[in-house]
């Protein structure tokens, strides 16, 4: 009896001052495991609700837009590869991203006439709108596996940082790349941006996760690596980065101790980078197998012919004839005299600064600001900085190599920064100063708010430092703005403004005009004074124009603009 007495009484009706005492001890401990058992479904929540919004984001703009200048080759290819099982077009990117645009256009099943004649781009244009085929379907299919490939990518951003800083920077990586207006924009096409640049993200978090056992993850790191490559070849430079971090990986996994361990931990780090590089080229060649097992390669254009250094490296690569001779038509589009357009300034060849410059203006400032602290953050911070390798290099390395091409068209080419920085942003959360959450959760909500103000006009975004998405065709040009994708709602603008009105037209795009119900007169081809009614010019011969097309829009005055990449003015 007595010793039930002196047991302490926790209910709250009894007022006995131990029993409160005991009580108020154990609330923080009620309330920690309330927030637990609620993280258990917030997290998956707040997932679901980022990629909703995303996946909402890429399907509108997918299912509204017209074909991009490229996207009636892939699609043309992916069709070729369905039907007829060969080689044949498009040879300077690898098959394997337009195997994935193959997924979509076999549920259009489009009819398909392979005896056409001419070259990928007549081909794309003639699949499109001259062989009975719903443009708009074939397109809207053709765009969804890049979109769902897109999304499972914003699985791995949020691992990757999840298992690098924690839950909360999880999330906050995730909504990084859910809205980026870079990775929306090119991810609802049918290209093969997005997918390169998601498939070298996979493959360093793979190389990441073998520091705790290489055993399964290097050869997973190989395959998403040779995904890569085979999807573009602009992924080639990341072979030797990430053979050295899974050197890296596996040292760290051995925690060599003396001198004969030490000998043997690096013997199997150059084993595991070894086995990194054979299964990417065995992914490569599998790529090719899969499409023609002869690997039989009939070229319907010739195949640039390049000699000196170039050459010679290309025949060390141990990769298929066909990748070899994309290899040499890349060389080959690298050697013609490209024009670029930034801030204004019309040059011919290439700027090496031009795709930091354009990343300043197409990414939203908070991105920008979260960025740079990830990037500080997991170099300064002693738990993150095992890290920091695996987030920073191959993004710089990549983007060196990307600022040595001749080709300034625009921040698609550098894809890869908004998914690993998306991972390094959100590792300022560990961080542990009061402000920090408070701080990084403002600039996540700047971003959103920036991105989603944008809808659905992604391709033409730029920040608020900029003047936004009206404004971006004064500073850039070609796939940062005016990319063919407005035709179609060209044509909506037309028909309910403007009725009846005489249109003459310079559009930069592989769509066809006269499809879409854009009946118009080029005006370069007839004497200026002929020019009267409305003038509709795509923003990026705007940027470019000079000789008559310049006089045209001079003496023109600006009245209306399309999707912020074509303008309509008056004469």
């Amino acid at each position: 009896m007595m010793a039930r007495e002196q047991q302490p009484v926790l209910d709250p009706e009894v007022r006995d001052g131990g029993g409160q005492q005991a009580q108020w001890a154990a609330a923080p401990a009620r309330l920690y495991d309330g927030l637990r058992r609620r993280r258990r479904w917030l997290v998956p929540l707040l997932v679901v609700l980022m990629l909703t919004q995303m996946a909402v984001a890429m399907v509108t703009a997918a299912a509204q837009q017209t074909p991009t200048i490229d996207e009636p080759v892939y699609v043309a290819t992916a069709t070729d590869y369905l039907h007829e099982h060969r080689l044949r077009y498009n040879p300077e990117h690898p098959p394997l991203g337009k195997l994935v645009i193959m997924a979509g256009v076999a549920v259009a099943d489009p009819h398909y006439d392979a005896s056409f004649p001419g070259s990928q781009g007549q081909v794309g244009r003639h699949l499109l709108y001259e062989s009975g085929n719903d443009p708009w379907r074939l397109m809207l299919w053709a765009r969804l596996p890049v979109i769902a490939l897109t999304m499972l990518f914003g699985l791995v951003v949020l691992a990757f940082a999840r298992e690098v800083a924690g839950t909360a920077a999880g999330l906050t990586a995730l909504a990084l790349y859910a809205f980026s207006p870079d990775v929306v924009a090119h991810g609802s096409l049918a290209t093969l941006d997005v997918p390169t640049a998601g498939f070298v993200l996979t493959s360093a978090w793979l190389v990441w996760r073998a520091r705790r056992g290489p055993g399964p993850y290097l050869p997973l790191a190989g395959a998403a690596l040779g995904a890569g490559v085979a999807t573009k070849m602009s992924a080639l430079p990341a072979i030797p980065v990430l053979m050295a971090l899974a050197l890296v990986s596996v040292w760290h996994a051995r925690r060599p101790e003396g001198r004969a361990e030490r000998r043997r931990a690096l013997a199997l780090g150059l084993a595991g980078a070894a086995v990194v590089a054979l299964v990417a080229v065995a992914v490569v060649w599998a790529t090719y197998l899969a499409i023609d097992p002869r690997l039989r390669f009939s070229p319907a254009e010739p195949v640039p012919v390049i000699r000196g250094l170039h050459e010679r490296l290309v025949e060390l690569m141990p990769f298929p004839g066909a990748f070899r001779a994309g290899m040499r038509a890349q060389f080959g589009l690298e050697n013609l005299p490209w024009q670029g357009y930034l801030f204004g300034r019309l040059y011919t060849g290439s700027l090496w600064y031009y795709l930091p410059a354009a990343l300043l203006v197409k990414t939203p400032l908070g991105m920008l600001a979260l960025w740079a602290a990830g990037a500080v953050v997991v170099v300064a911070v002693r738990r993150l900085r095992p890290a920091a390798p695996y987030l920073l290099v191959p993004p710089a390395v990549l983007l060196a190599a990307a600022m040595t091409g001749s080709r300034d068209f625009g921040t698609r080419y550098a894809l890869f920064m908004p998914m690993f920085l998306a991972v390094a942003g959100g590792c300022v959360l560990a961080v542990r100063w009061r402000w920090v959450p408070v701080a990084a959760g403002a600039l996540v909500a700047f971003v959103a708010v920036s991105s989603l103000r944008t809808y659905p006009y992604y391709l033409p975004y730029s920040n608020e430092a900029f003047g936004g998405p009206a404004k971006t065709h004064l500073r850039l040009h070609d796939s940062n703005v005016d990319w063919g994708q407005d035709l179609g709602r060209l044509a909506d603008r037309l028909e309910r403004r403007y009725r009846g009105e005489r249109v003459w037209l310079v559009y930069k795009g592989s769509a066809v005009p006269s499809y879409y119900g854009v009946h118009a007169s080029d005006p370069r081809k007839v004497p200026e004074d002929d020019v009267h009614g409305l003038l509709v010019v795509s923003d990026s011969w705007v940027a470019k124009a000079r000789g008559k097309l310049a006089e045209l829009i001079k003496t023109a005055h600006r009245i209306d603009e399309v999707g912020h990449s074509i303008t309509i003015y008056r004469r």
